[in-house]
């Protein structure tokens, strides 16, 4: 199609069935595939740490080593996305950790993998997954409607539990006790494919129409650094819901800190049982992730928010008071539930609110510390776990359930996607596969 033209609207194929549309259902399958990789390389990581060392403090680096991109290139990744085509950020970063995972099986292969080499590949890695996770929230506001961004959202969120826990997961730890060469190898498919998929996507998943327009002057890059935190702060339900998420995302990553003792010390549950565990949990945020859209559009998305802020402190509160096997698996998968409820629902907000030409800038300002905050969640919930395995649980639960009151009322205001106006042109109706104008 030529500048000047009309978007043209193709007959709805088998993925309009779904509501969506048939773009939304290309970007679905490209994520599916990127996350089958993340599921492989989070199950397959720690295993290869173990095998390289049995130093704890090197295998528990494993996990700061993959958080601290995200205090670093959050921000920059963000501008990156909000400047240049979305579906080559997606396609790059895919790229490179197909890349990474090659490299990784010639060093496996070579009997070269050293713990030092793992953190160099887990590193890199965690900065691609800046740049990626960025770009894939800020194509979904570009091809839904926003009164379907929850229901899309949802979809997103429950496909990454499924193929993530459900299927990665125990698929990777049982090949790898085969043969280290084969979920490695996988991960080099699982990228491979969401890197193609990615660069196949049409064109109004680009971002291009949220770009400044060719005559506006070029702002500096270290000037976009502050875009997104002045943005967060000239908008008060967004810069307020960034300062309650940020105290309970602390108070949770301090009750789950020493989930692994408390599970096997106080729960008296054997290792055995610890995945069970666990997969009780993805069980629930499965079951969030189905039901998320249709709370919001039944009660609204605000008072959703509220009661699911409020019962996740409750059940955490409720898990460190009633420290038995049978009540810790009904606490601990009920509250996945209204995590991966929040989740979905804050994720909408943001995309509603924030216009696209910012969402990767703003995106990354609100990673950076809310993520980078996390770590000292875990510092403290260790320290109160010296006192006892359920301290942390109780004081986590307690402090959200407080900031659940405290903020209820506000949370309750918080209006649905398709009721904000951020000055963005909707995207095209479902169905609908436009293409772009050439640049």
């Amino acid at each position: 199609m030529t500048a000047g033209s009309t978007p043209s609207a193709a007959s709805p194929g088998p993925a309009s069935r779904t509501g969506l549309g048939r773009t939304f259902a290309n970007v679905f399958t490209a994520n599916l595939a990127s996350s089958l990789g993340d599921g492989i390389a989070r199950t397959a990581s720690p295993l290869l740490a173990a095998r390289l060392t049995d130093d704890p403090v090197l295998i528990a680096g494993i996990g700061a080593v993959a958080m601290l991109p995200w205090l670093f290139f959050a921000l920059p990744a963000g501008i990156l996305v909000d400047r240049m085509d979305r579906r080559r950020a997606l396609a790059l970063a895919a790229g490179v950790r197909t890349l990474l995972a090659v490299a990784l099986v010639v060093l496996v292969a070579m009997d070269a993998l050293t713990i030092w080499w793992l953190y160099l590949v887990i590193f890199v890695y965690g900065v691609c997954e800046t740049l990626y996770d960025g770009a894939i929230r800020a194509v979904v506001p570009s091809v839904v409607p926003k009164k379907n961004l929850p229901r899309a959202n949802a979809r997103i969120e429950g496909a990454e539990l499924v193929v993530q826990n459900f299927a990665a997961a125990p698929l990777t730890s049982a090949l790898f006790a085969v043969a280290v060469l084969i979920p490695i190898g996988g991960l080099v498919a699982a990228f491979g494919l969401a890197a193609l998929l990615a660069a196949l996507l049409p064109a109004v998943a680009s971002g291009r129409q949220f770009h400044a327009a060719a005559t506006e002057p070029v702002v500096p890059f270290r000037r976009q650094l502050a875009d997104g935190w002045h943005f967060i702060m000239g908008n008060r339900m967004l810069r307020t819901l960034w300062f309650v998420s940020i105290p309970v995302a602390i108070l949770f990553s301090a009750s789950g800190a020493t989930l692994v003792l408390f599970v096997l010390d106080t729960l008296a549950i054997p290792e055995a049982g610890f995945g069970l565990f666990l997969l009780f949990g993805a069980m629930g945020g499965l079951l969030g992730s189905v039901v998320a859209s249709r709370l919001a559009r039944r009660f609204g998305l605000g008072p959703v928010m509220a009661a699911m802020n409020l019962l996740a402190g409750i059940l955490v509160l409720l898990t460190g008071l009633l420290p038995v096997p049978i009540a810790a698996v009904i606490f601990f998968s009920l509250g996945a539930a209204t995590t991966t409820i929040w989740n979905v629902l804050m994720m909408s907000f943001r995309q509603a609110i924030i216009p696209g030409r910012l969402l990767g800038r703003v995106h990354g300002t609100w990673r950076t510390l809310l993520w980078g905050t996390m770590p000292i969640g875990s510092l403290i919930g260790g320290a109160l776990a010296l006192i006892d395995l359920t301290v942390p649980w109780i004081v986590g639960g307690a402090g959200i359930t407080v900031l659940g009151l405290v903020f209820y009322r506000f949370l309750m205001t918080l209006p649905n996607p398709e009721d904000i106006d951020n000055g963005d042109a909707p995207p095209p109706a479902t169905g609908a596969v436009p293409v772009m104008p050439a640049a």
